[in-house]
């Protein structure tokens, strides 16, 4: 649960403020003058503050300035009347996060304390287990023991310290954030802020707003002077997620951004400066797009400073079972169930799968295996339908190998041709042979089979319902 602290001279506001989070995941905490902030700071490390830039006798920019002494990594949102928007202003080039006018809006202010709540989890918690500390323990880090993650991991410790761009490159759900907030946590502007924005969720005119922020009345709905991400980041961390899908226009000016360090807000002619190490990631070939005249080559060299590319899960087989037991006893405790392992039949099959969504996909099937399963052991099948379906749609009837000599001819064909998913697609001839091997053993008794086997009568039903489907 995040931790919002309002600090308002006015009962009022507290009280409303309160009101607005009342049944969310944030809890609020009060204060009414510079003393009272600076101790619930101290005694509760609030993730967010609301902060009133005219308390009472006391100057909010005083107290803006002794909250960031006491935690640098504390996100301030001012609240300000019409009249001290210039002020708040001013307090965000020095490190706040964001303003909001009076009287308070619920719904903005909602979404300001949510951005600002994220934010702030991703600076406070590393990538990175600390040695000595339980990986379940920590939400959200890097996993893989496996030669292909320690080579990135080796890359990180290398890249972190110098003060360059650096270009992530890696399928969908491979961990390109994670590896940018390892990055951060590790640098010298690790007291800075992060701040991370997906320019593929955005459209155009929103990205370029969101990122050097526009005057009041620069377009339809501007009703406020707003400070854009690159201004908030000053002095810290900027990652640019699915930079491959940025508009022209919107590259123009992030290169003369990365050029001489200067930009100018939407609808605003006022050259503005920012400090910001620049991480972006793809899982597009941006060579590619170079080549089709769809990025520009000069931005291009620009952000790839030096470049991080991510395997996927598919390549770094090994590290599955560390993943899925990482999942596993997270999930438990999110979802209240009591599993304690996973059979070696399921780890199998988790490694035989070709993962199109990587390890985020691998968290979302841990999940559902989860819920759909009973006992204390998560068991093939509990796995859902795509590891049920995934032969059908990838071994055709010409395919079937029914010898174990067609199961070396396999093997060999498949070497030569460095097709990927090797394993999976030997153990299903595996399964195909032995299985047909004992059921006509057993003159198609299926409980004799499973016994025989060593599988539940559910998994065997499900490898008889697949094998039917090939022939």
């Amino acid at each position: 649960m995040s931790k919002l602290l309002i600090v308002d001279d006015e009962p009022a506001i507290r009280f409303s403020v309160q009101r607005v989070f009342r049944e969310t995941e944030v809890e609020v905490i009060t204060a009414e003058s510079e003393t009272e902030a600076l101790r619930r700071v101290a005694e509760d490390s609030p993730d967010v503050v609301l902060l009133d830039i005219r308390l009472g006798n006391d100057d909010g920019l005083q107290v803006f300035e002794q909250l960031r002494a006491r935690d640098a990594k504390c996100l301030v949102v001012f609240i300000t009347g019409h009249g001290t928007a210039e002020t708040a202003i001013e307090a965000m080039k020095r490190g706040a996060y964001d303003y909001l006018v009076k009287p308070l809006d619920a719904d903005a202010l909602r979404e300001v304390v949510r951005q600002a709540c994220e934010i702030s989890r991703l600076m406070r918690k590393p990538a990175f287990v600390e040695e000595g500390v339980r990986a379940v323990d920590q939400p959200d880090i890097l996993i893989g023991s496996g030669a292909q993650m320690r080579a990135v991991f080796k890359q990180i410790g290398r890249i972190a310290p110098q003060d360059i761009n650096v270009l992530i490159f890696g399928e969908s759900g491979t961990g390109k954030e994670l590896v940018a907030r390892a990055i951060y946590h590790h640098s010298r502007r690790n007291q800075g802020p992060f701040i991370a924005i997906n320019c593929a969720a955005l459209t155009e005119s929103l990205l370029e707003s969101e990122l050097f922020g526009h005057e009041r009345g620069a377009f339809t709905g501007a009703d406020r002077k707003r400070v854009g991400k690159f201004e908030q980041a000053n002095g810290g961390t900027l990652f640019l997620d699915e930079i491959g899908d940025m508009a022209p226009t919107t590259q123009a000016k992030l290169l003369r951004l990365l050029q001489d360090g200067s930009f100018e807000r939407v609808g605003g002619n006022e050259p503005l400066r920012a400090d910001v190490r620049i991480l972006a990631a793809t899982n597009k070939n941006l060579e590619k797009m170079v080549e089709q005249n769809q990025f520009r080559l000069d931005l291009y060299y620009r952000l790839r400073g030096v470049t991080i590319s991510l395997p996927a899960l598919r390549e770094r087989v090994a590290d599955i079972p560390e993943l899925a037991h990482y999942f596993l006893f997270r999930l438990n405790r999110q979802l209240g169930c009591a599993v304690s392992s996973i059979s070696e039949e399921t780890l199998q099959r988790l490694m035989s799968y070709t993962w199109p969504g990587n390890v985020r996909e691998l968290q979302s099937i841990i999940r559902e295996s989860l819920i759909r399963s009973a006992g204390t052991s998560l068991l093939p099948e509990f796995l859902p339908e795509p590891f049920w379906r995934e032969r059908q749609e990838q071994v055709s009837r010409s395919e079937m190998v029914t010898t174990w000599e067609g199961v070396e001819a396999a093997l060999s064909r498949s070497l030569t041709d460095n097709e990927p998913g090797v394993y999976r697609r030997m153990l299903e001839h595996f399964d195909r042979i032995v299985i047909s091997a004992v059921m006509h053993r057993t003159s198609n008794n299926q409980v004799a089979a499973a016994e025989l086997l060593g599988l539940s009568r559910l998994t065997l039903r499900e490898k008889l319902k697949r094998t039917q489907n090939e022939c």
